[in-house]
């Protein structure tokens, strides 16, 4: 009964107004390519510093909830992601919007937000300090073996060659280590530029790699980049629904995988969208037409992103350990406020708790009406609008994107020339994703490979160490699979299209 009645405190008039505001502001900003999650809550956090905690919490989650659904907009209807954690939505999400299902996707990707937000938000209701108890079993050596496992998803995610795949996924690492390294402090690959200390900004290369060749590939063919059917209308809730409950299992196991992926401090929606992505791909009957534009593969990706919200949250409120970058904003404002995160949280800070669960429950419900709303809008701008004025807007908005992360000149330059190199690369075969990935998993390998060769020596048993625990053999089997998974069934489907060649002989 305590619960219920703390939970009502998120129906008052202020606490709904906060919420609505906040899922509004978040979608916008997080549709604005290298406006990310993180951003849409740092802009915004001010605005919070007069509040109670109960609605600060309120506000922040509902625009970190809009921002990370907001991403998709753009990763669909463009190929850009808005936030790092729809980088695997644009797969099959521009591929739909190619063939003219753009208004499908974006419904899609409203019905897998909600449903993948709404098993966070129960995840963080009742599983809260138990998930965090696992969180902490997670040292060096288990995150280096984590970022392995995401590395092997390349070989699932690749479309076309999986040689061309790890060749991208190694350039990406590459530039991973480009500057001072995350232990020892080691200066590398900087060619004694002061430009290149700080290394490569994870979402400035991401604008470059994946919007640059998009700009150039506008301005370069004369034809509009989406198909228009004059029955389109921007919401295709039917449609969205009849492909949501065919995929159902997708949308549970997406987001269970998003809201466990979260829980692990650091992991983040892009590391969850692109397992959840493999996984349906792996388990889906027609493998070959992820990629293509399957709606499965974006209601797998956008569960998973937006189950990161909830799941976040529980290592940042029982433990005040942030689970994502957005997350550590949100502490941040709250420990200015006063208020301290732990176990007691839940006892003696109930109602500021579980006002926030409600509030941000609630949030997760207006991405709906909202997401519909404002993807419609968004969709028939993209379509009507003249390539004279779509690709300068696009251009200038990835600019301003790029500059303001760390209002550097620099990132633009870093930006635009990974953009060209990108372009070249997709020429030749080379998807932006792989590289994209080594780019975000390398310093996480890294700092865990270091960190546990240490103990390791420290020890005397690097054995052990890497693979005595059983989490990290348990993490060391999924990598294997993950590799030879996709070779087995391949070759499960040639012999049985040469079974079937032989058969159509006989006849």
């Amino acid at each position: 009964m305590d619960i219920f009645s703390h939970a009502l405190g998120a129906l008052s008039p202020l606490n709904l107004g906060l919420a609505l505001l906040g899922v509004a502001s978040g979608i916008i900003i997080g549709a604005l390519p290298g406006l990310s999650a993180t951003m849409a809550v740092a802009v915004l956090v001010p605005v919070t510093f007069g509040m109670t905690p109960e609605s600060a919490l309120i506000m922040l989650g509902a625009i970190y909830t809009g921002a990370i659904y907001g991403g998709s907009y753009s990763a669909i209807l463009v190929n850009t992601p808005g936030t790092p954690s729809a980088i695997a939505t644009t797969f099959d999400g521009f591929p739909m919007a190619k063939r003219g299902d753009g208004d499908l996707a974006v419904t899609l990707s409203t019905l897998a937000s909600v449903v993948g937000g709404l098993v966070g938000v129960l995840a963080l209701l009742t599983l809260a300090p138990l998930l965090a108890q696992i969180a902490l079993s997670f040292g060096p050596v288990e995150y280096f073996w984590l970022a392995i496992f995401g590395l092997t998803l390349i070989s699932a995610l690749s479309e076309g060659s999986t040689l061309k795949g790890f060749m991208g996924a190694g350039f990406g690492l590459l530039l991973s280590t480009v500057g001072v390294a995350v232990i020892g402090g080691d200066i590398r690959y900087t060619f004694g530029s002061q430009v290149m200390l700080g290394g490569i900004e994870t979402v400035s290369a991401l604008i470059g790699l994946y919007c640059i060749p998009v700009l150039i590939d506008l301005v370069a063919t004369p034809e509009s980049h989406l198909k228009v059917d004059a029955e389109q209308r921007g919401i295709r809730l039917r449609e969205g629904l009849k492909h949501a409950w065919i995929g159902k299992l997708n949308l549970l196991r997406s987001a269970t995988i998003g809201t466990g992926v979260a829980i692990l401090p650091g992991a983040g929606g892009s590391i969850a969208s692109l397992v959840s992505y493999s996984e349906a791909r792996r388990a889906a009957k027609d493998s070959s037409s992820f990629g293509k534009g399957n709606p499965q593969g974006v209601l797998a990706t956008e569960a998973a992103n937006n189950a990161t919200v909830g799941g976040g949250f529980i290592p940042t409120l029982v433990l005040g350990i942030p689970g994502t970058p957005p997350d550590a904003v949100i502490l941040g404002a709250l420990l200015v406020q006063g208020f301290r995160t732990g176990p007691e949280l839940f006892t003696t800070n109930a109602s500021i708790t579980y006002t926030f669960i409600a509030g941000l429950f609630i949030a997760t419900c207006l991405l709906l009406p909202l997401g519909l709303m404002i993807g419609r809008y968004a969709f028939k701008f993209i379509i009507t609008i003249p390539k004279a004025l779509l690709v300068p807007t696009i251009a200038f908005m990835t600019v301003i994107g790029t500059y303001a992360i760390r209002n550097s000149i620099s990132d633009v330059i870093i930006m635009l020339t990974l953009g060209v190199i990108g372009w070249l690369l997709n020429r030749y075969g080379f998807k932006p994703s792989p590289i994209v990935l080594g780019l975000i998993l390398g310093p996480i390998a890294e700092q865990g490979f270091v960190q546990g060769f240490l103990i390791g020596r420290a020890s005397g048993s690097y054995g052990m160490t890497f693979f005595g625990g059983p989490i990290s053999l348990t993490i060391i089997a999924l990598s294997l699979v993950s590799v030879f998974y996709p070779m087995i069934k391949a070759r499960r489907q040639r012999q049985q299209n040469a079974a079937g060649d032989a058969h159509q002989e006989v006849l």
